[in-house]
């Protein structure tokens, strides 16, 4: 095994405990279940700095190790309930951020587009979380469009462009270090 290969699998490991450890960090909203916190800070990094195949690889692997039971998600909590609960569907757009925004930013790059197209890319991953995320909590909990909306999505708009601005930023200045 290369060096390189093996650098990328450590960073992919490290990266799945980054969204963990972003997973606690949070503020419980009291009208809905989703909280907001920083994971989604965590999985713009790991797809930014690692692209897309380790960056959607380390959320597998946080998605895997909660699924086992690690007490990975927000509140320190893991288990198939709670990804099959009314904010499983988030979690699984974890993977989906990753994997969108890591393929239009190699489409960018291969285009030669500017760094601006980063944010653009994570804004298009972010809304591949809220599509499933949205969509099961509806399921789940029998809520229609709006209020589902309401409690899960408009809350989190203005955080989300936040992380995705730190992100951005953050990018720029750590890729020369990870790559």
């Amino acid at each position: 095994m290369s060096n390189s290969k093996l650098k990328k699998q450590i960073l992919c490991a490290l990266f799945a405990a980054l969204t963990a450890i972003f997973s606690q960090i949070l503020i419980p909203l009291p009208f809905t279940p989703v909280p907001i916190n920083l994971a989604t800070l965590a999985i713009f990094l790991s797809t930014t700095l690692l692209g897309t195949y380790y960056g959607t690889l380390s959320q597998i692997l946080y998605l895997l190790l909660g699924l086992v039971g690690l007490p990975v998600f927000a509140h320190f909590s893991g288990g198939a309930s709670i990804v099959l609960g009314p904010t499983g569907g988030y979690l699984i757009g974890y993977v989906l951020i990753a994997l969108v925004s890591g393929l239009l930013i190699e489409l960018s790059q291969k285009q030669g587009y500017a760094f601006l197209t980063l944010p653009v890319a994570l804004a298009a991953g972010m809304l591949f979380c809220y599509l499933p995320g949205t969509l099961w909590f509806m399921y789940v909990t029998h809520t229609k469009l709006l209020p589902a909306l309401s409690l899960c999505v408009f809350p989190f708009l203005l955080g989300d462009a936040l992380k995705i601005i730190t992100a951005t930023i953050l990018t720029k200045k750590l890729k020369k270090h990870i790559s």
